[in-house]
């Protein structure tokens, strides 16, 4: 039994583990050169470390915790403190730290990105850039528009897929000269252009070096998507030194990023979805909420589905 899994983020490498751990063959591939997905780390030349996709990880389910604590027992995650009702963990030394604890043991291949995905009367057929991969079962992580580009409109499962919704993200990573302690280690402003403000040297096994990064309101975002991304990095730190009232000299690094899919706006409401033949699977944070845990959840789910109908 072949099973190819697209994605190397939470939902893929969870997937991927239930099933290796229970002795089935699997091979993830994902369209990049790291892990994670949106649970992202960003190093610079100048030695600044900025988490610009996803800021923290919390558990609500004691499976998840016991995940969690299992990492952190071996270096992957650590706790960030905030004061919160429920702890608030972060990956170490990046936030790609749960990832890399998820992926021991799997066999991943990067950068082979699916351009075509064929079924056929001996099973599927992945096409990727340099080589094709063949599987009794596919299951795609991806977010769920490429995933619905991927099947094309007239597969069964695109229109389900497609009531999954996102919003964008536009991300300001920004360092300074000298710190600004009077800032909290998170700042959630909803209305705000820049919506919410994480202190990167805060967190566990970040370099002390002032950097900050910061997301756009969704409407802001959207607004500003298709600018240059020198031009976002411009736009956001304005208002960062507005916000702050500090004057641009004080800007050691700047950096703008594009997160088309960033956040579920509208969750599917359901675990995973399967094709009739019962040998396509799709799932991902899509598809219960915009959570890390959430995207745990799914591709476990679709792991105990698959190992229960094989």
């Amino acid at each position: 039994m072949r099973i190819v899994i697209i994605g190397a983020g939470v939902a893929g490498l969870s997937c991927a583990r239930a099933l290796s751990a229970a002795g089935r063959q699997v091979t993830v591939l994902d369209k990049g050169r790291g892990l994670g997905g949106r649970m992202a780390t960003r190093r610079t030349a100048e030695g600044f470390h900025f988490d610009h996709g996803a800021q923290y990880i919390s558990a609500r389910s004691d499976d998840f915790h016991t995940l969690l604590s299992e990492g952190a027992k071996k270096g992957f995650i650590a706790e960030w403190p905030l004061g919160k009702d429920h702890p608030r963990y972060v990956g170490t030394p990046g936030m790609t730290g749960l990832a890399k604890f998820l992926v021991e043991g799997l066999d991943v291949r990067r950068q082979q990105a699916v351009t075509t995905l064929e079924q056929t009367d001996r099973g599927w057929v992945l096409d990727c850039a340099d080589q094709s991969f063949e599987a009794d079962i596919v299951v795609s992580t991806a977010p769920a528009p490429q995933t619905a580009a991927l099947l094309g409109q007239g597969h069964p499962l695109t229109a389900e897929i497609g009531l999954a919704t996102y919003d964008p993200c536009l991300t300001l990573m920004i360092a300074l000269h000298a710190p600004l302690p009077e800032v909290p280690r998170i700042l959630e402003e909803p209305d705000a252009p820049l919506a919410f403000i994480a202190r990167n040297e805060t967190k566990p096994q970040r370099p002390p070096t002032p950097a900050f990064t910061a997301h756009a309101s969704p409407d802001w975002s959207l607004e500003h998507m298709e600018l240059e991304k020198g031009e976002i990095a411009n736009r956001m730190a304005d208002l960062f030194c507005d916000r702050f009232g500090i004057s641009h000299d004080r800007i050691a690094y700047r950096a703008g990023h594009r997160w088309r899919y960033a956040q579920v706006s509208k969750p599917l409401g359901r675990d995973f979805v399967v094709d009739n033949s019962g040998t396509l699977y799709a799932g991902g944070d899509w598809c219960l909420g915009p959570r890390i845990e959430a995207a745990w959840t799914s591709g476990k789910a679709i792991a105990e589905d698959i190992l229960e109908q094989v």
